[in-house]
């Protein structure tokens, strides 16, 4: 029903529009998503221990979909395992201009320069104190208007901030959209940033997991690089991957817009990064696996390459809430 009826009728209007609409009617409406929309696959087959968090089941929903932590109950309720939110920052901010999303459907895909537009860590903690029991986890970052040399202070304050109300976090300097901040993924700043988050963490009566989400544009070099800082810092684990530059082989009229770009062009480089860092590692931390997962196949793939778990996005967007149970029902079916 979704591909064939839903899609079509939303593909119409402008994506940020209908993503605000959507959540607004996922909020006022949700009850109804029970008559039309397949019911979740429970099956206790399905959990999984990781990083000494258990997940009802290995499908998640990656950062940028629900960033001020409004809809988690609502959307967790479609079968997902878990719901990252985020990225937040310190203070509000708006983000980039619009428009900065783009639909590419010619290549399943979607190109985005939204800019951390959040309403800072505060407002989504007001939020979080009504979650029923949904596994989260906390996406941060910095605000645009912090240098790099003074990021680990808007690191450190979503990190004390959010650590009452999520169960594992994710350090996100991989997003193309924030001026430099990639910058960040060099070895030296890198290690500083994570290893003052760890210090934060053991300090902790107890500790939560920190993870840290890279670019899919890493070379093998650097990607040896986060294997090594890593197991310096002992963070928990790896989100692989994030949004790519690259345009290669795109067709569609939008390719030529500025942004990260997600979907189907991205499976088969974000499937890479998650081979290369289980192999090289000799599978030493956690991995979650997220970039163009559009079939319950692409996501088993992710699954053998080395991720322990999966995150879907720009999948969910075009195939719809059904891909959870697909990719459930897959997992199931190999035992």
């Amino acid at each position: 029903m979704y591909k064939s009826l839903i899609r079509p009728l939303l593909f119409k209007f402008d994506p940020e529009e209908v993503h605000h609409f959507t959540f607004s009617a996922l909020k006022n409406f949700g009850f109804l998503t029970k008559l039309f929309l397949p019911k979740p696959i429970i099956d206790k087959r399905l959990e999984r221990e990781v990083f000494g968090l258990k997940f009802k089941n290995p499908v998640g929903l990656a950062a940028g979909f629900d960033k001020d932590a409004k809809l988690f109950n609502e959307l967790s309720d479609l079968g997902f395992g878990f719901i990252e939110i985020g990225t937040l920052t310190p203070k509000p901010q708006a983000g980039n201009d619009k428009k900065r999303l783009f639909r590419l459907k010619e290549d399943s895909a979607i190109i985005n320069r939204m800019g951390f537009n959040n309403g800072g860590v505060d407002e989504a903690i007001e939020r979080l104190k009504k979650n029923k029991n949904v596994l989260i986890g906390g996406n941060i970052g910095k605000n645009k208007v912090t240098p790099n040399e003074e990021a680990v202070n808007d690191y450190k304050i979503c990190f004390e901030k959010l650590f009452p109300y999520v169960d594992y976090f994710v350090v996100n300097v991989s997003s193309p959209n924030t001026p430099n901040l990639r910058e960040l993924q060099d070895k030296k700043p890198l290690t500083e940033l994570l290893s003052t988050l760890q210090n934060l963490n053991l300090e902790k009566p107890k500790q939560k997991p920190i993870l840290l989400k890279i670019a899919p544009d890493l070379t093998d070099e650097q990607l040896l690089d986060i294997i090594d800082i890593i197991k310096e810092t002992q963070i928990a684990g790896v989100i692989a991957t994030n949004t790519t530059l690259s345009r290669e082989n795109l067709i569609s009229e939008n390719k030529t817009e500025t942004g990260g770009l997600s979907g189907k062009p991205l499976t088969k480089r974000s499937t890479e990064v998650i081979r290369f860092l289980s192999e090289k590692s000799g599978k030493a931390f956690p991995i979650i696996g997220v970039g163009g997962i559009h079939t319950a196949q692409d996501a088993i793939e992710k699954l053998d390459a080395g991720a322990s778990l999966v995150q879907l996005y720009t999948g969910f967007i075009y195939e719809g809430p059904e891909l959870i149970n697909e990719i459930n029902r897959e997992i199931l079916r190999r035992g």
